[in-house]
């Protein structure tokens, strides 16, 4: 039987140890934990690698502990403007959406995209067209509420300040719980076919339609059988720049790079170089994994069926 494998992420960035209470600790790893067992469990009972990530994002959506659906962060005008990706390594079909609101499950909209148009990456007014089309719920803005999202939010409305879920560049990104980010999935089914998923929600009083990595194939999210699947967090601006989802491709398929070494190749040398931070999580067609990140911290966790399991928060 085919090794068959699945790795999540919740974001990564300056997780200090001692500032994470342990019961805010033991809820993100539960959080983690419900996401891979669901994945998990599809690939299990024969499911697809496309099935299972999407699967484990929708649950990491629904948490108000990261920054993707629920607990979305807030733009400059007080909104939620959310981002998703899909891709299936076996026949490159992709969907993305962006800068979306009121959809309670970014990612599963992107899937329909990629299921039911003809086309790769909707936006805005159009994706909210396409979402209502599809007999989408548009939730009310009282359910994307969160607290400490909007406290974060208050912190620096009406100034030209932005926020990344795990930046370092303001007082608030020291405080005890604020600490969140874009989730993500990779996965190898039992035929070998790999996929991958990510979800976000932006930076903190963003402005101008701003758009990240995560719903950008090749930047933020990419899957080929051939090489690799990848589901990034980080710094988008440089993601993008960087090309970092297929640039990990790339060296794996034009230098005959392992899974482990071309990852770590781009987060821990590539990325930095541009002035970037964060991580990533891939998956190769064997079921092979790896998990760089060059921040303090990343929420992750990876189960394989040849028994290996992670749920880990710092290095």
């Amino acid at each position: 039987m085919h090794n068959f494998s699945i790795a999540i992420h919740g974001g990564a960035g300056t997780l200090v140890k001692g500032m994470m209470t342990p019961e805010l600790e033991a809820n993100y790893k539960s959080v983690l934990k419900e996401a891979l067992e669901a994945g998990y469990a599809i690939l299990e009972n024969e499911g697809t690698s496309i099935d299972a990530v999407a699967k484990a994002v929708t649950i990491l959506e629904d948490s108000h502990l990261f920054n993707a659906g629920k607990g979305a962060v807030f733009t400059a005008d007080e909104t939620h403007e959310m981002d998703a990706s899909i891709m299936d390594g076996k026949t490159l079909n992709a969907g993305a959406v962006s800068l979306i609101t009121g959809i309670k499950n970014p990612v599963s909209l992107a899937k329909e995209v990629m299921m039911k148009s003809e086309h790769v990456f909707l936006a805005g007014e159009g994706a909210m067209q396409f979402a209502k089309a599809n007999d989408y719920k548009i939730e009310d803005k009282t359910y994307f509420y969160d607290e400490l999202r909007h406290q974060q939010w208050l912190e620096i409305k009406d100034t030209d300040s932005f926020q990344l879920d795990h930046a370092t560049s303001t007082s608030l990104s020291r405080k005890k719980d604020s600490k969140f980010g874009t989730v993500g999935a990779v996965a190898c089914d039992k035929s070998g076919n790999i996929a991958a998923a990510t979800s976000t929600g932006g930076m903190t009083n963003k402005k101008f339609g701003r758009v990240g990595d995560s719903p950008m194939i090749g930047a933020g999210n990419y899957a080929n059988n051939k090489t690799c699947a990848i589901s990034c967090t980080g710094s988008g601006e440089f993601f993008i720049r960087g090309v970092v989802a297929y640039d990990v491709a790339c060296l794996m398929e034009h230098k005959g790079m392992s899974l482990k070494k071309a990852s770590e190749e781009v987060i821990h040398k590539r990325i930095l170089e541009l002035g970037g931070d964060g991580g990533l999580i891939a998956i190769d067609s064997k079921g092979n994994i790896a998990m760089p990140f060059n921040t303090e911290g990343m929420y992750r966790a990876s189960k394989s069926s040849n028994g290996n399991e992670e749920i880990s928060i710092y290095k």
